[in-house]
């Protein structure tokens, strides 16, 4: 039988048509809805596997080669450029799609080139136009040519080093440009590259109403709540079904500790999250607020993500209740809250392992708004805490101008705020200080979390 090598030095030929499973078929629907539906992969994967019926191993195949795709897209479009007799601009979407499926078997998974490459062309033959899938042959032969790391030497420019990292590591300069900023030079590559890990699916026990030794898997290096699943559905764990734990990052898990643990004089009876949906962390709040005989108050200003945070907190004691209603102008009485939560919209680049189309559907421009509405929220959730009060700024985002850039405004316009010392309530976590004295910031790279950053003030 002749080597992948010696196969692909062969004169382009009709591939023999293969039969495509399902679970590529998934895969594929799944780049279709992110680029036709601007839908969120991680949200589609579900129902599509659940509409092709996939097993368990099925399953994983489907949601690695779309997840994967999406991570190394930028990669595999520059080899699959090096590799046509056309730009990418003239390659019809629908085959552009099948092509990067291929590659990140060919590249990136234990697929043999020959199957790669004919369920592919097949792929192209069923869902391109007539004609396509010789071109898709003739193309994906030539990828199967190289392994990754040879093809990242010849396609990846070597200067700029902006240029080089968008291409080797698969991220659109301005988002290079914005984590050198955030990380330095020194880390910059080993966190491009942590962004293309795909995540571990991480559980969180609720105090109260689940215990970590009942939830499969091993316990979380920093939160007390949380334990790595080490395979299988989350969904078929007893307490997750129920509603008694969830799926949740650890460093979202450590936001929730982080503001329940902060030490407060006085009351501490009210609580408030100011940006909840989806729900993940108020339903974590919520348990550790029933612990103390708190209640929680949870905002969202979206009706669809309001009615998912009331079916996170359905069941949940220490829930006041779940208002719909814009964060910037605070439902609540000024002045009346322990504590505050300010998990704000932001670029969500800290998250780029489990959201792999976000790196190419933000823009740089997406900042201004996005910094504007963020220190809106703080000063609303400033005027709704008491005095001595704590407010917990969160953002999913390494970058600068959502991190110090807000607290450092927040701090100049306000005189009656001063930022506490985030960074000893986290003692269990190393290397985690953030931009600013006192704040935090979490790494993929350091800690495998999302780069959650926090930074808690207290009112005076």
């Amino acid at each position: 039988m002749a080597d992948a090598a010696s196969e692909a030095r062969r004169p382009p030929s009709r591939a023999p048509r293969a039969e495509i499973d399902n679970a590529r078929l998934a895969a594929y629907e799944v780049l279709k809805a992110v680029r036709v539906d601007g839908a969120y992969a991680n949200l589609v994967l579900p129902a599509v596997i659940r509409h092709y019926r996939l097993e368990q191993r099925d399953a994983a195949f489907a949601t690695e080669l779309a997840s994967g795709t999406l991570r190394r897209r930028g990669t595999y479009d520059a080899i699959i450029a090096s590799c046509a007799d056309r730009p990418l601009r003239k390659i019809e979407a629908k085959v552009l799609d099948a092509l990067r499926l291929g590659a990140h078997q060919l590249l990136s998974m234990r697929v043999p080139d020959h199957a790669a490459i004919s369920t592919s062309v097949s792929l192209v033959r069923t869902k391109g136009s007539s004609g396509a899938g010789n071109f898709a042959n003739a193309v994906l032969r030539r990828v199967a040519e190289h392994d990754l790391d040879t093809w990242i030497g010849k396609v990846a420019p070597a200067k700029p080093p902006s240029r080089y990292a968008e291409v080797a590591f698969s991220h659109p300069a301005w988002i290079v440009d914005e984590l050198r900023k955030a990380v330095g030079e020194a880390e910059l590559h080993a966190a491009l590259a942590a962004d293309n890990v795909p995540p571990r699916v991480t559980l969180v026990a609720r105090p109260g109403r689940a215990t970590v030794a009942e939830l499969p898997g091993t316990p979380t290096a920093y939160s007390p709540y949380g334990v790595v699943l080490e395979g299988g559905d989350p969904g078929a764990v007893p307490a997750v079904a129920e509603g008694r734990a969830g799926v949740q990052d650890e460093g979202s898990q450590l936001v929730a500790a982080l503001l329940a643990g902060a030490p407060l004089d006085g009351p501490d009876r009210r609580w408030l999250d100011l940006c909840a949906g989806p729900g993940g962390k108020s339903a974590l709040l919520a348990a550790l607020a029933a612990e103390r005989g708190a209640g929680l108050v949870a905002v969202e200003r979206q009706h669809h993500r309001s009615r998912l945070v009331a079916r996170n907190l359905e069941g949940a004691a220490g829930v006041v209740g779940v208002v719909t209603a814009d964060g910037t102008a605070s439902p609540v009485r000024a002045g009346s809250v322990d504590r505050v939560l300010v998990d704000a919209p932001c670029t969500g680049l800290g998250a780029l392992r489990r959201r792999p189309e976000a790196r190419w559907r933000r823009r740089a421009d997406d900042l201004f708004t996005l910094v504007l509405l963020q220190r809106q929220l703080v000063a609303s959730a400033i005027d709704a805490a008491r005095s001595g009060g704590l407010v917990l700024y969160a953002t999913c985002s390494p970058v600068r101008a959502e991190t110090d850039d807000v607290v450092t405004s927040v701090l100049r316009q306000r005189d009656d705020v001063v930022l506490e010392d985030a960074r000893a309530l986290l003692p269990q976590v190393p290397d985690c200080d953030g931009p600013l004295p006192g704040t935090v910031q979490l790494w993929p790279h350091r800690h495998g979390t999302d780069a959650m950053f926090m930074a808690l003030f207290r009112k005076v």
